[in-house]
C-alpha cells in the first residue's frame, strides 16, 4: 500500500510536469504568448523542486530509520503527517517496525538475563575466551575453582597456577583434559571440556570446569572396598582349611595339654599327619600364587610406544590365536577397516590385551556350538582408533558387568580374576581405556580406545 501511494504521488507529479511542458510548447508554437509560457515554466520548476524535495524527504527519513537500527537506537519516532498519505503510511510502518525492534530487544535482554542467571547458578565453572585470551564471560563457579575474584584475561590464571593456565589456553575444541594440582585445602582435580562457537568472524572457546575430587574419592573408596572384599574372600578360602587342619594335627599330638609319647604314634597317625601337611602345603602354594597374581597386577611395565599398523597387529594376533586351547571351536573373523591405519602404542602389550580377550571369548563359548568371534577396527569423529573384540556367547548380566574389571573377581572356578584387570591397566598406561557392553544371550563386545 505504501509503495503504491508513493508511486501514484510520484507519477502524478511527472504527468503534471510533462503536461505543462506540452502546453508551453504548444503555446510557443501557435500564439507565442510569453505570459503563458512563463507561467508554465515556473510551474514546471516548482513541480520539479517539489518532486526532488518529496524524494529527498522520503529518502532522508528512511536513511534516518536504518541509521537508528544500525546504531541500536530504538527511541527514534517519526511523526505521522496527515497531509501526505504516502509519507504518513511510511512513517506509521517504520514506527511499527521500530516498536517490534524495541520488543525484540526487551525479549532478548530478558533471555540474556535468564541464561546469565542460569549459568551463574551452575556448580560447573564456565568461561568463554577469544583467540587473544580475553575472557568474555566467567561465572562464579569458574572464579571459585580458578581461585580468583576477577577474570578478564587468561594471564590472570597464569599468575595463580601455570599448569592450569597451560591446560586451559591449549585445550582444543571438543577435547577433554584432567588436571591435578596441590592447593591449601589439598589436591584439586579438575576436568576441562571445551567447545567452540562462531561470533561474527571470531571463534570463541567455551570451557567447562568441574571439580571431580569428591567423585574420584568415592570411586576410589568403592574400588578399594570391592578389592578388599575379594581379597578377604580368597584369603579366607585359603586360610580356613589350613587353620582347621593345623588344629586337627595339634590334637593328634596333644593329649590333655601334653605331647603324646612316641609309643602312641601309629602308622595311621603318621599317614594322617602327612596327608594334612600335604593339604596345608597345597593351600599355602595356592595362597602364594594368589599373592603373585596381585604382584603382577601392580607391576604393569612401562609401555615402549611406537607407531605400527593395526593391519600388522591383526596378522600377529591371528597367528597367536591358532595356538590357543580350543580355538578350533570358534570361528574367527577379522576386519581391519583402513589397512593403513596406525596407532602409537606398545605392540606387545596391546597384543597381550587382545589375546586375553580372545581367551575369555573362547572360554565363555565352551557350550556354544556356533560360537563366533569378530575383531574389528574403526575410528571415531576425532580420528582416534578403536579396536573391538565381539563374541556371540551368553553375555554378561547387568549385576556382573560392573564387577568384571575388579581385581580377582571371576565367575569361573579355575579363573584368577586378574586378566581383565591387567588389560584395563595396560590401556590406562597407554592413555586409553577398555570398555565393555553386553546383551545377555546375544553378544559381548570389548573395545580398546586410544587417544592417539
Amino acid at each position: 500500500m505504501i509503495i503504491r501511494n508513493f508511486y501514484v504521488n510520484l507519477l502524478l507529479r511527472l504527468i503534471s510536469i510533462v503536461a505543462l511542458a506540452i502546453i508551453a510548447g504548444y503555446v510557443l508554437a501557435t500564439t507565442e504568448s510569453v505570459l503563458i509560457i512563463v507561467i508554465c515554466t515556473l510551474m514546471i520548476v516548482l513541480l520539479i523542486i517539489s518532486t526532488v524535495s518529496y524524494l529527498n524527504t522520503t529518502n532522508e527519513k528512511i536513511r534516518f530509520f536504518f541509521d537508528a537500527v544500525r546504531n541500536d537506537d530504538s527511541n527514534l519516532s517519526f511523526p505521522v503527517n496527515k497531509g501526505n498519505r504516502a509519507l504518513s503510511e511510511l512513517y506509521t510502518s517504520m514506527n511499527k517496525v521500530n516498536m517490534q525492534i524495541q520488543q525484540l530487544k526487551i525479549e532478548n535482554s530478558q533471555k540474556e538475563k535468564y541464561f546469565s542467571e542460569l549459568i551463574e547458578h551452575l556448580a560447573t565453572g564456565i568461561i568463554t575466551f577469544n583467540s587473544k585470551g580475553f575472557i568474555l564471560n566467567a561465572n562464579s563457579a569458574a572464579k571459585r575453582l580458578l581461585s580468583t575474584d576477577n577474570l578478564t584475561h587468561l594471564q590472570q590464571i597464569e599468575h595463580n597456577n601455570f599448569r592450569l593456565y597451560q591446560a586451559i589456553s591449549n585445550i582444543k575444541p571438543f577435547k577433554q583434559k584432567l588436571i591435578s594440582f596441590p592447593s591449601t585445602p589439598g589436591n584439586i582435580q579438575l576436568t576441562l571440556k571445551a567447545s567452540s562457537v562462531k561470533a561474527g568472524n571470531e571463534e570463541l572457546i567455551i570451557v567447562s570446569i568441574n571439580d571431580i575430587k569428591n567423585e574420584l574419592d568415592e570411586k576410589e573408596l568403592d574400588s578399594w572396598l570391592k578389592l578388599i572384599r575379594v581379597l578377604m574372600h580368597e584369603i579366607m578360602n585359603s586360610l580356613t582349611p589350613i587353620i582347621s587342619l593345623s588344629e586337627n594335627l595339634t590334637h593328634i599330638f596333644n593329649n590333655k595339654g601334653k605331647a603324646v609319647s612316641p609309643d602312641d604314634v601309629t602308622q595311621d597317625t603318621i599317614a594322617n599327619t602327612i596327608q594334612g601337611l600335604s593339604v596345608i602345603n597345597e593351600q599355602v602354594k595356592g595362597l602364594m600364587s594368589f599373592v603373585e597374581s596381585y604382584r603382577r597386577l601392580t607391576r604393569i611395565p612401562e609401555p615402549e610406544k611406537k607407531y605400527f599398523k593395526i593391519n600388522d597387529l591383526f596378522k600377529r594376533v591371528h597367528v597367536l590365536y591358532k595356538s590357543l586351547e580350543n580355538n578350533e571351536r570358534m570361528e574367527l573373523s577379522v576386519n581391519t577397516g583402513n589397512p593403513d591405519l596406525e596407532i602409537f602404542a606398545d605392540e606387545n602389550l596391546i597384543t597381550q590385551v587382545i589375546i586375553n580377550l580372545l581367551k575369555n571369548a573362547i572360554q565363555a563359548n565352551e557350550n556354544n556350538p556356533e560360537g563366533t568371534i569378530r575383531i574389528s577396527c574403526s575410528t571415531d569423529n576425532a580420528g582416534h582408533a578403536k579396536i573391538c573384540v565381539a563374541d556371540n556367547g551368553p553375555g554378561i548380566s547387568e549385576d556382573k558387568i560392573e564387577e568384571i574389571f575388579v581385581p580377582f573377581f571371576t565367575t569361573r572356578k579355575e579363573g584368577t580374576g586378574i586378566g581383565l584387570s591387567i588389560s584395563k591397566q595396560i590401556m590406562r598406561v597407554h592413555g586409553g581405556n577398555l570398555t565393555v557392553r553386553s546383551k545377555p544371550g546375544k553378544e559381548t563386545i570389548f573395545c580398546l580406545t586410544f587417544d592417539h
